[in-house]
């Protein structure tokens, strides 16, 4: 006797009728997006706690699509391609910034874009309903940016 074998995307798939865990699901990508959000702005950066959370709940919402639908997990990764490419562009903007002294660019908030980057992916992870990994990872993402920065306090800066 054979068994069916669930594709991953029907793993992840929640019915639309699930009032609940979609809800759940939407707000833990926004709860975990605002996590990292909150140490952005209490840091003074520019993309602060609104920013991450509405990244995150973006991200959540891009992969819930096809896993409502119930699309192929072929489709559900293009989905994650492109909520990749379109964070890609949001980094960006965070990262250039034209100097008021010189008027020459300079490269600044490399560690803004890539909170950014993780947050969609947090996202991601928390709209698939994966919970654990989205927790962990946020758990490591407070680690580099509040403990890591001290340390580097202690390494020597790097001259190009």
């Amino acid at each position: 006797m054979a068994f069916p074998v669930a594709t991953s995307a029907e793993m992840l798939a929640v019915s639309s009728d699930n009032w609940i865990e979609i809800s759940l699901r939407l707000g833990l990508a926004v709860l975990l997006g605002g996590t990292v959000g909150w140490d952005r702005q209490i840091s003074g950066k520019a993309g602060g706690l609104r920013t991450h959370m509405l990244v995150s709940l973006g991200a959540a919402l891009f992969v819930m699509v096809p896993l409502q639908t119930g699309a192929s997990p072929g489709e559900l990764g293009r989905a994650i391609q492109g909520i990749a490419t379109g964070i890609g562009f949001l980094g960006a903007g965070e990262i250039v910034h034209r100097s008021l002294d010189t008027g020459k660019l300079k490269v600044k908030g490399l560690t803004s874009a890539a909170s950014i980057w993780v947050t969609a992916a947090l996202g991601v992870m928390a709209g698939c309903g994966l919970w654990r990994i989205s927790v962990i990872a946020t758990l490591l993402t407070l680690f580099i940016l509040v403990l890591a920065k001290r340390l580097e306090r202690y390494l020597p800066d790097a001259e190009d």
